[in-house]
């Protein structure tokens, strides 16, 4: 029997499994639709999707680094319990290195071969085999000459709740030994960009609007309101000055001698910051609000 989209399109919304998946299951039950469900329930892929709707809010972030390049990658599970599970701590380091040797994107990685199967389907079975679903989400790579990573609050070598890289120019020694504080600095102050002019644009208006209407309000509520000019020309430029110094990285006081710029703590270390990435777990998903014991219960049940 051929297996048509519009079939296809029926599996996946009945059982919430990936294109591929729907259209084999069809394809190896010669268009049974019911039995098709079955063969996706008996591979696990159902069972997954059901759980597909479920916040992914927690997990690890994986990196590794090799040869000048290193890359952060993110995968997201139910609870902060699996974080802990020796199996799920496999699959980020499996998938981390290979995305290392990929260098590519994260749509790039999910359909690249892993142990045989596509990394989607290992993730898949992952969901139907430690009962959480759970999200590739995105990769960073970062390419200098040379790539310094750093885990804070690590749940095993290579990968904890925040990964960061630093790529850096210059003496590899000199480099390797202070690109780790900059990293750190990094995870501490999670800067926005490097410097002012890899700054976004749009962030860049929206807090010059807040910071003349906010100094526009107060001037006119002053007993002694100052003159346009010197709001314009000094305290709102004044005000941008220091909002650049705090989200920029080489613009903020490095949290190892506050005293000097980390753009001044690379110069005076004779190197050159070239790139960063810092990926938190969990970073802009919004969290389903739940106490410790109704996350129990869901583990109990899963």
């Amino acid at each position: 029997m051929t297996v048509t989209a519009a079939m296809v399109k029926e599996l996946r919304d009945s059982t919430g499994a990936g294109m591929m998946d729907a259209k084999k299951a069809l394809t190896e039950t010669d268009g049974d639709m019911q039995a098709a469900v079955d063969w996706l329930r008996t591979k696990g892929l159902a069972k997954a999707a059901k759980k597909a709707d479920r916040v992914a809010a927690e997990g690890l972030v994986g990196v590794s680094v090799k040869d000048g390049r290193g890359v952060a990658v993110e995968i997201n599970s139910e609870t902060d319990f699996v974080g802990k599970n020796a199996d799920f701590q496999s699959l980020v380091r499996e998938i981390t290195k290979l995305a290392l040797e990929t260098g590519e994107s994260i749509d790039v990685l999910k359909s690249t071969h892993l142990n045989g199967e596509p990394v989607e389907t290992v993730i898949q079975n992952a969901i139907a085999r430690i009962g959480e679903n759970m999200t590739l989400r995105r990769m960073h790579v970062l390419d200098g000459d040379t790539v310094v990573s750093y885990v804070h609050n690590a749940a095993t070598e290579g990968m904890g709740k925040i990964g960061v890289l630093v790529a850096l120019k210059g003496d590899a020694a000199k480099a390797q030994a202070i690109g780790k504080q900059f990293a750190m600095h990094i995870a501490a102050t999670s800067p926005l960009a490097l410097s002012e002019a890899s700054l976004d644009p749009v962030v860049v208006e929206r807090e010059l609007a807040v910071q003349t209407a906010k100094a526009l309000e107060e001037n006119a509520a002053s007993a002694k309101p100052k003159p346009e000019a010197v709001i314009q020309n000094n305290i709102i430029p004044g005000r941008m000055k220091k909002f650049l110094s705090e989200v920029t990285l080489l613009g903020q006081a490095f949290v190892i001698n506050p005293d000097v710029t980390v753009e001044q703590a690379a110069k005076d270390a004779g190197v050159e910051i070239t790139g960063f990435a810092r990926v938190a777990v969990g970073e802009g998903i919004e969290k389903e609000k739940e106490d410790f014991a109704a996350e129990v219960a869901k583990m109990a049940q899963a």
